[in-house]
This record gives C-alpha cells, structure tokens and sequence, in this order.
C-alpha cells in the first residue's frame, strides 16, 4: 500500500514529555486485557464464547488480520479517490482539480470539518451535547490548511469496497452474535486522522435514546466496527475506558476534573495493525486525541443495533430528524446489508456469504447492479440514530 505523505509530526509542547508517557502507559494496559485476536467459530458455528465474554466484558475486541492485501488495496484505491474528491474548502462545489467535489450536492449531512489537530465537539452543544469536555488542541504546523474534513458519512454510497466490507461474513456473524440475528443497521463513515492535522474527538458516550429506559443493558445501544486501512497506533486511534458501557451514562466532565487532564488515567488505546477490524460499544466511554504523530489513520466505520432497541422508538435526531422507527423504515435501511453481502460475493467468490436472517425470512433478494447503486445517494437520511 502506499500512504500519502505526512507531514513532520507535532510537538505537544510542555506536555510533550507527560504525553508520550501516558501513551506508553496506555499501550501497555491495553494489551493486558485479554481482548484480541482472530474471529473464530465454536463447534456449533458460532462465533467462539471466549470473544464474546472478552467483547461484554472491555466494551471493545480487536480482530486480528481480518482484511487480506487484495481487499485492502481495494479500499485504498477508493480512499484516495474519496480524498482526491473533497472539496478544495468548506462549501466548495468543486474539488482541487475543479471537477465536481465529493457529496455536493448530497441533501444529507455528509462531511464534517475542523481546524488541523481542533477540537470541533468538545464543550459544544454538537451532538445533544454529549461532548462535554474540550480536547488540548495541539498547534499545527505552517502551511497546514485552514479547514481538514475529518469524517465522512454516508460512505457506502462513495465506496465499493466499503460496501463490500460491510458484508464481509466473518464480521456479520459478529454481529448476530452480540445484537441477534435480526440486527440492523445504525450508520457507516470514515474517519481520518490525518499525520499533524487530525482532529481529536472528545470523550463521548454515543447512546442517545435510552439512557433513562429500566430495560438499559451493556448492550441498549449497540456498536461499531472499526476497519483500519493503515492501522491505529496510541498516538492516532480510539481509546476506551473499559468496562465504562455497563455503568449507564458517564459524567464525563466530573471524570476529567477528579484526573486534574483530559488523559483519563484508566482508558487504554484501541491498538490495530492494518486490516484489523475492533467492534467497539457505543455506550463506552471513548475519544481520541489530536493526531500530532506522522501516521496516517484511515477508519472505515459501520454499527448495527439490536432491533428491539429501534423497533417503534424515535430516534435521537443526531444523524438525521427525529422519527419514529417502523418496519418499513428498518426494511428499507437493510437493504444496503443485502446490496453489500451480494457486492461482495461478486469480488470474493471462494467466501461463503453470509445469510441475513430477515431477508431470508421475509424472502427478499437484493442485487446490486447500477439501479442499487443510483437509489444509494443520501441513503443516510435513513440511518438508524438511537
């Protein structure tokens, strides 16, 4: 694979030194939990006990060697294209080379924006404020960009080969082990964390809908995967405070203020080679800091819930407007799983795919061809936001 250049990396300043040291720490605690390894199937053929008790008990699993070179090359060949794509700043039509940019003129929210290493959430009222504390907010070199888009939604629509991703078989079974095998969808997007640019994402829960439910569980709000492209080191990924998604909502900023720093002294990196793929509970406690080391971070987002944590609730109006989630509107998110399963044992044939237990149920086929791949713009309108 070929990363596109980095810049020189950044210094934290008179933090540098407390920095590095927290990071080491955290890599080392991160690797003593016990929660990684291969996807791997027990003798009845579901996904293996051992990874399921790790997952329920961290709040987060790192599946080693997941994607193989072919499927990686794949998607850096759609990563670049989607980069080369974006606009040449915030509101643009066109991209650098003047061509029509990436998602102009998408109706749904699609790309998100921030200054080099900022902290666009943190202590903001973004997201029904679930970001409470603002991130340090390192100084970018010069000649860094005014703006960087750090986050793209929507991203099947812009990826084949996310969308194949997305129906890896390995990775569904997962997703039936942990949700049921009626699971269904939440949201898909890129994060980029770009080498002396990236912006950080404050320390968030990502539930909205049923915090104050006398049904919430470790699992109310279900998860995402996180497919690295390049890997994710301490420096650039995701950290979690483990076990945080069996203690109901966090008071995030009473956590920061008893640790006297936003580096909260129990949460541990999220620690990939490339093609590693971590699921990750939404009800964690996570974030990540400002990416001021030279390595790129290139992370292909997908979540699933259980479907009786969406059927007839209304949803948090955080990816799209508030509404009532029904059985046609759950049908109709759900086909991406049938376009993505069916795109995928085009490119991958040797797999066995996965079998998607509503549609085999209900009957339904889904093929994708040019008519599936038109009907995916702003499919994210529909995205199941609880």
């Amino acid at each position: 694979m070929n990363k596109p250049l980095a810049p020189a990396p950044v210094d934290y300043g008179p933090e540098e030194a407390a920095m590095r040291a927290y990071l080491r720490a955290g890599e080392a605690r991160a690797m003593a939990l016990g929660n990684r390894g291969p996807i791997r199937f027990g003798e009845d053929g579901r996904i293996h006990p051992d990874i399921l008790e790790a997952y329920w008990r961290c709040g987060f699993y790192v599946f080693e060697g997941v994607l193989q070179p072919d499927e990686l090359g794949d998607i850096e060949a759609d990563i670049q294209d989607i980069l080369a794509r974006l606009p040449r700043e915030r509101g643009a039509p066109v991209d650098a080379q003047g061509r029509p940019a990436l998602a102009a003129d998408n109706k749904a929210p699609t790309l998100f924006w921030a200054r080099p290493l900022g902290d666009p959430m943190g202590g903001t009222k973004a997201a029904n404020g679930r970001h409470p504390v603002k991130m340090f907010e390192p100084k970018a070199s010069e000649g860094a960009p005014r703006e960087i888009v750090y986050l793209i939604l929507g991203s099947l629509q812009f990826s084949e080969a996310a969308l194949r991703l997305y129906g890896h078989p390995g990775l569904l079974a997962v997703a039936a082990a942990v949700n049921g095998e009626d699971f269904v969808p939440f949201n898909e997007a890129i994060f980029v964390k770009e080498p002396g640019r990236g912006a950080s994402v404050a320390w968030h829960q990502d539930g909205v809908t049923h915090w104050d439910s006398p049904d919430l569980d470790q699992g109310t709000h279900g998860f995402n995967f996180m497919a690295q492209l390049y890997g994710c080191t301490a420096a650039n990924g995701v950290w979690v405070v483990p076990g945080s998604h069996r203690l109901g909502r966090a008071d995030i900023k009473a956590r920061v203020a008893a640790a006297g720093t936003e580096r909260l002294p129990e949460a541990v990196p999220i620690l990939c080679a490339p093609g590693d793929v971590a699921i990750t509970n939404r009800q964690t406690v996570h974030g990540s800091f400002a990416n001021t080391s030279p390595d790129w971070r290139v992370t292909l987002n997908f979540g699933f819930h259980r479907r009786r944590s969406v059927l007839g609730v209304e949803g948090g109006g955080v990816h799209n407007e508030p509404a009532i989630y029904d059985d046609a509107r759950i049908r109709e998110r759900a086909r991406v799983i049938g376009y993505a399963i069916d795109a995928r044992a085009r490119r991958f044939p040797q797999e066995t795919p996965y079998t998607y237990k509503p549609h085999a149920e209900g009957g339904e086929t889904w093929r994708w061809d040019e008519a599936a791949k038109a009907g995916m713009r702003d499919y994210n309108l529909l995205d199941l936001s609880i």
